[in-house]
């Protein structure tokens, strides 16, 4: 009885030790999700009225703009937003694996999509990858995957700098006609429980896929309170362009660009706390639950012993009586 009550008294021990971790972490995940949520959410304003302006330019002016031109899809860029760190349930996993499906045929994300015209892919698409996040980029190496760059290095609070030198090599890239497409995967923060794997569309700007990618972050009617609509809200008479609406694209259109890929580095970060969050909270729980069941256990056995000694007891006495 002693040695099997000491053993589960050490279980019960190790077991809450363990419980104080999962619990001081759900609350530091909690801490650092409300910044985070609180970054994505007000960005989503700047992406929104940068929507309007872009519908508003790109209506005249499309022509000679290398970030406007539609090619056919040889080869595309694909950008893997994940964590650095584990012990955040299936945040990883699923966007790891909605990833690595479309990369078996990636025919599938590479058709060109504009004025309601589709363009048909090669028949073969190359495929490299830009891992934002240790764990996408060793995914990538894992399963020989051309990973031309990774950034490891993404702290918990994601500013601008951070992305921009993959920004600057997906615009040069796709100026040179190194890729015909440039789609980013993260994971699209919807609420606390409740986060979203995504692939969009990033290069070639399309206002199909920039719409579509407004559209899916959600609406808080304290930061965001007008509804996207296919009509820009400003008319395109109430602006004047110098020099020209041309050259005001070229500057504007890297910002765009710079700005979805760091709204959907945002969306992820939120995404990876509010995940962490839970895990570690039902860690917590499934801690407790396991306490008693040991608890109990342990009581169980503490009374079967007291039972057993007993018994020793009166069968002594009536032996030597």
């Amino acid at each position: 009885m002693a040695v099997s009550g000491k053993v589960i008294k050490t279980r019960i021990k190790s077991v809450s030790n363990t419980k104080k971790i999962t619990k001081a972490m759900e609350m530091v995940s909690a801490a650092k999700m409300r910044k985070a949520v609180s970054a994505a959410l007000d960005t989503r304003i700047y992406a929104t009225i940068a929507w309007d302006l872009l519908i508003n330019l790109s209506k005249t002016e499309k022509e000679g703009i290398p970030l406007l031109e539609i090619r056919q899809v040889k080869r595309m860029l694909v950008i893997l937003i994940t964590s650095n760190r584990g012990l955040c349930g299936s945040f990883n996993s699923n966007i790891i694996k909605k990833t690595a499906i479309q990369l078996k045929n990636p025919r599938n994300i590479s058709f060109q999509r504009a004025h309601n015209k589709h363009t048909q892919p090669s028949e073969h698409v190359e495929i490299d990858v830009i891992g934002i996040g240790r764990k996408g980029a060793d995914f990538c190496k894992k399963n020989g995957y051309n990973l031309i760059a990774s950034f490891n290095s993404i702290s918990d609070k994601p500013q601008l700098e951070d992305v921009l030198v993959a920004t600057q090599i997906v615009i040069e890239d796709y100026k040179t006609k190194k890729y015909d497409k440039v789609v980013v995967a993260y994971t699209d923060y919807r609420s606390v429980v409740s986060q979203e794997a995504k692939i969009r569309q990033v290069l070639p700007i399309s206002e199909f896929d920039l719409e579509k990618t407004i559209s899916g972050l959600g609406k808080n009617e304290n930061l965001l309170n007008r509804t996207l609509s296919k009509e820009p809200q400003e008319k395109i008479s109430e602006y004047l362009f110098e020099p020209s609406k041309k050259e005001v694209l070229k500057t504007i259109l890297p910002r765009l660009v710079e700005m979805q890929i760091y709204q959907s580095l945002l969306e992820s970060s939120a995404s990876e706390h509010s995940a962490r969050m839970m895990a570690m909270k039902n860690a917590g729980d499934s801690a407790s639950d396991m306490i008693k069941e040991l608890n109990l256990t342990y009581n169980k056995t503490r009374q079967a012993g007291i039972t057993q000694e007993i018994a020793e007891i009166a069968g002594g006495a009536a032996t030597l009586g």
